[in-house]
């Protein structure tokens, strides 16, 4: 891996309670700007980084915070595109491991890591399962040769003895375990903060990037914004408009027509499965394709997933876990226990929304392609649609490329976010030179010392530190004590973490000299 790999920014990548105020007043004074971006998920941020590293003015607005809604509830995977080349879907399969292979190896190094995962088989049928399983994961690991990502990065697939499988997956029953297969995925630190760090580069490179901004109506030439801190509208003109709200694009756009379905995760803490750093995957019994996962995750928490449910009636803010699918998750996972989880391991839940291309009406949600659009509407709206975070950089660049088709006046740049590291990346293999502990490099690579280097204060639980609080509201763009807690460090997915985190949240914020705010205007 070249030692090039570096997230430097041509401008400040900081995002602040300040900033955010000083580029809303001149965006008051702004005239036509290029492209206006409405969203700040995962898709959204793309936008904004490829366009404005394309060198076009970009502004993109989120009437919450970066990533509220289905960006932070992903199994944090990033998939090689195995399922999708199981059910015939080549292209996207071929396009998630390119777009896997440069998270792994360029764009991100820091924020992501190789995920063991292991298949625990048994009697009877042990040896048929195996090969059946082991071929798939085969045909995966053809993919990830296919674009060139190096073995050192992510290993190759293989069979497994029984004491390999207890060792990496202790806490699966021993009772007629044959051994097992160990397949490797990408696995993000943290969704959200992976869509911070995008969001800041393209800060970096000279878009606006402002929070508790809603576009109350748009236009293929514009919009009409609020500040839903201050109450105050402006208006402002734009060359292109790009719809990237996800589930809720329809809302924006009535032209555009999906059907979300609702993937659940439970979170358990760590130890109840033994303290393994592998993802158990358990096959749903009665399905060739459909598998249940445990993921190792931060905090000490381990994640359970993952559901496929149609979401029928408005689109919420925040989707919710079904009394069904936690059933269904523990009930399968349970199955290959030795100690089966029970409701009182569940410390919590979290559901996200995919927002997946509408098919035929009696399709199964787990049967649409993830395939993503830009569809256009008559009032001349972009709007970006379908596909799934591993592939949000891919479309971005599709996205960015329909905005130049579309105006010949813009200049015909290819996209260079294939060569862009966000900010904090570093090289895989050096990451240890970084001075700053493990924990804290994981989460923000070569900008760990940094954070390090912030004045000590009240801790927040799960040895969250004062330094780590500051940072998301100095540098990462927190308004609010929920921002920090929700989104920059996840505490808030376990009630008691959040209970126990409170203070020293708002401690961060006193000693950065913001006033945080109070409950988000429109709602959690």
């Amino acid at each position: 891996m070249s030692t090039r790999i570096v997230g430097r920014t041509p401008r400040s990548s900081a995002l602040s309670a300040a900033r955010r105020a000083r580029e809303l007043d001149a965006l008051a004074d702004a005239g036509e700007i290029d492209v206006l971006v409405v969203g700040g998920g995962i898709t959204g941020v793309g936008i904004a980084l490829d366009a404005a590293s394309r060198g076009l003015s970009t502004v993109l607005v989120e009437r919450h915070d970066l990533a509220h809604g289905t960006s932070r509830f992903s199994s944090k995977l990033v998939h090689g595109g195995l399922r999708y080349l199981a059910s015939g879907q080549i292209r996207i399969a071929h396009e998630s491991a390119a777009e896997r292979h440069l998270l792994l190896t360029r764009t991100a190094p820091h924020l992501t890591r190789a995920l063991a995962q292991v298949v625990p088989l048994y009697d009877p049928g042990a040896v048929a399962q195996g090969a059946y399983i082991g071929l798939g994961y085969e045909l995966g690991d053809g993919l990830r040769r296919a674009v060139r990502t190096p073995g050192a990065v992510l290993p190759s697939p293989g069979a497994i003895g029984r004491a390999a499988t207890l060792r990496l997956a202790p806490a699966v029953r021993g009772e007629g375990l044959r051994g097992g297969v160990r397949g490797w995925d990408g696995q993000l630190i943290d969704d959200a903060r992976l869509v911070v760090a995008v969001a800041r580069t393209a800060a970096g490179y000279g878009a606006s990037i402002l929070t508790r901004v809603e576009a109350v109506s748009v236009t293929g030439s514009g919009a009409r914004l609020r500040d839903l801190v201050t109450g105050s509208t402006l208006g402002v003109q734009a060359r292109a408009v790009v719809n990237a709200t996800g589930v809720w694009a329809g809302d924006l756009d009535p032209d555009v027509r999906l059907r979300p379905s609702r993937g659940t995760h439970l979170v358990v803490s760590t130890e109840r499965l033994a303290g393994s750093d592998a993802s158990l995957t358990v096959p749903v019994p009665g399905s060739s394709s459909r598998f249940v996962f445990t993921l190792p995750a931060v905090h000490g928490r381990t994640y359970i997933g993952l559901t496929d449910v149609p979401v029928d009636g408005p689109v919420p803010d925040v989707a919710h876990a079904s009394d069904a699918e936690v059933d269904e998750l523990l009930g399968v996972v349970n199955t290959v226990l030795e100690s089966p989880l029970t409701h009182a391991d569940v410390l919590a839940t979290y559901a996200g929304l995919r927002p997946l291309l509408a098919g035929d009406a009696d399709d199964d949600t787990s049967d649409l392609s993830r395939r993503h659009a830009i569809l256009e509407s008559g009032a001349g709206v972009l709007s970006v649609v379908g596909g799934k975070l591993t592939t949000y950089r891919r479309m971005a660049e599709d996205a960015v490329d329909a905005v130049i088709r579309r105006d010949p006046a813009f200049p015909s740049r290819p996209s260079p976010t294939r060569r862009l590291p966000l900010v904090g990346a570093w090289p895989r293999p050096r990451l240890g030179e970084i001075d700053a502990t493990p924990r804290l490099v994981r989460r923000y690579g070569a900008e760990a010392t940094y954070v390090a280097g912030l004045p000590d204060g009240p801790w927040a639980a799960q040895g969250v530190t004062a330094q780590e609080l500051e940072w998301g509201v100095r540098v990462e763009g927190a308004l609010g004590v929920d921002d920090l807690l929700d989104r920059r460090t996840r505490l808030g997915l376990v009630p008691a973490d959040r209970g126990a985190s409170t203070d020293a949240a708002t401690a961060a914020f006193a000693r950065a000299g913001v006033d945080p705010l109070g409950v988000d205007p429109l709602g959690a």
